[in-house]
């Protein structure tokens, strides 16, 4: 055999033997508490924007199923009110054929028939003329309706469908997040953040009026857990949490922070005061001002509810609740 060969088959069997001894952590390396964290940020991240989108989702049909209750609600009464004025057409018709005979009975009925019998009929034809414009105004008014509520139907299966779909993909994220905590409770020995105590936030500061009573709130619930779609007392999404402390103010807002966005007053920074919110670039995260450069909000899943630095993300604008 040449020494070439040799070489050739000395080098093969070593790299052999290389592979086989190699530790197979190499290959299938456990990824790094780092690594994890950065993981599980992106996670909650995407769970996040669809909670909220999932709240607007549920704020946009809760309004439209009290409007199609209004509607409803209308339609009914129309109907009694239009079967009681036919039913009054038909007893002025049958007092006419009892005092005129059957062609002033035909004329009454018949619209506009009424206008070319004598005078002599003068307050039975006024009284018939009435109840046909009457029910004439009931039934086009009943159409609208009909056709509002119609709409509105369709309106509300199709967010139904849609719901269902934020559905899915919520579970499918939540799936991922259930993958990366029991990753995370082998890292660091716990799967979320362990219940912090309100006080290691200070207390509230001493603000008058409904702003203070918000702020007081926000306080509050610190160390309570982030619970998607939820606005307390156990557990808050953002913008459940912004909605639960000024609804203690005596404030309504919905649970959506881009629909926040919509219902409080532009601010500039420089105005920003305890009690406003703060909404973050997306419009897809909101937190409450408390002071000193300082918010309270419901982080992400797997988090607690804590006061931190406001510039923790990049900041779209600021509100203030009207």
């Amino acid at each position: 055999m040449s020494s070439l060969r040799i070489l050739l088959r000395s080098l093969a069997v070593a790299g052999l033997s290389a592979a086989l001894l190699a530790p197979a952590s190499v290959a299938r390396a456990e990824p790094t508490p780092a690594e994890l964290t950065k993981q599980i940020e992106k996670s909650s991240t995407e769970l996040e924007r669809i909670v909220e989108s999932y709240n607007k989702l549920n704020e946009e049909i809760k309004a439209n199923k009290a409007t199609a209750a209004t509607l409803q609600a209308k339609i009914g009464p129309l109907q009694e009110q239009a079967e009681r004025s036919r039913a009054d057409v038909g007893a002025l018709a049958a007092t006419a054929y009892k005092t005129g005979g059957m062609r002033t009975a035909r004329a009454l009925l018949e619209p506009g028939g009424a206008a070319t019998l004598p005078d002599r009929l003068g307050t039975l034809d006024q009284l018939t003329r009435q109840r046909q414009q009457t029910i004439a105004g009931f039934t086009d008014t009943q159409r609208r309706l009909i056709d509002q509520k119609t709409r509105l139907d369709a309106t509300l299966a199709r967010e139904a469908a849609q719901a269902k779909q934020l559905i899915a993909g919520k579970k499918k994220i939540e799936a991922d997040l259930a993958r990366l905590y029991e990753l995370r409770r082998q890292a660091y020995g716990r799967a979320t953040e362990a219940p912090a105590r309100s006080s290691s936030a200070g207390s509230a500061p001493a603000i008058s009026g409904s702003a203070g009573v918000a702020v007081r709130y926000a306080y509050g619930a610190i160390g309570k857990p982030y619970v998607w779609g939820a606005d307390g007392p156990d557990g808050y999404d953002c913008s459940g949490l912004t909605l639960a402390a000024w609804r203690a103010a005596g404030k309504s807002l919905p649970h959506n922070a881009a629909m926040q966005w919509d219902a409080t007053s532009r601010i500039s920074r420089s105005s920003l005061q305890a009690g406003d919110l703060v909404f973050y670039s997306g419009l897809g995260h909101v937190a409450l001002y408390v002071g000193g450069g300082q918010v309270i909000d419901a982080p992400s899943a797997g988090r607690n509810v804590s006061k931190r630095d406001m510039n923790m993300m990049t900041i779209q604008g600021y509100g203030r609740v009207r």
